[in-house]
């Protein structure tokens, strides 16, 4: 699924994601609790730092890839979560109730 745009609201921080897809089956995972995560521009460490979400974040989750090996507190994975257009986090430290993918892979 493709990303067509992400507009900020203001307040509470989240982002409202409009898709190319019917947004109402759209499922938003938790961040871990306490934890102000990175949203990166790929799906690795090495990757830079585009946005931090702030402490009790959803995400929605469009695709999954591998890439660097995340510790956190949902365990150690290689799995990244694309939530916007060229914006990945480490599922490691998102609630989505599996140690594997939960979403198609990103192409």
């Amino acid at each position: 699924m493709s990303v067509d745009h992400v507009e900020e609201t203001e307040g509470d921080g989240e982002a409202a994601v409009t898709t190319t897809a019917a947004t109402a089956a759209l499922h938003y995972y938790s961040v871990a609790p306490g934890v102000r995560l990175n949203v990166r521009s790929g799906p690795g460490t090495g990757y830079g730092v585009v946005r931090v979400l702030p402490e009790g974040a959803k995400v929605p989750i469009f695709c999954q890839r591998p890439g660097t090996s995340v510790t956190g507190p949902y365990g150690t994975s290689n799995i990244w979560d694309n939530i916007a257009n060229g914006e990945y986090v480490a599922d490691a430290y998102v609630l989505t109730g599996s140690d594997g993918y939960v979403a198609a892979r990103c192409a």
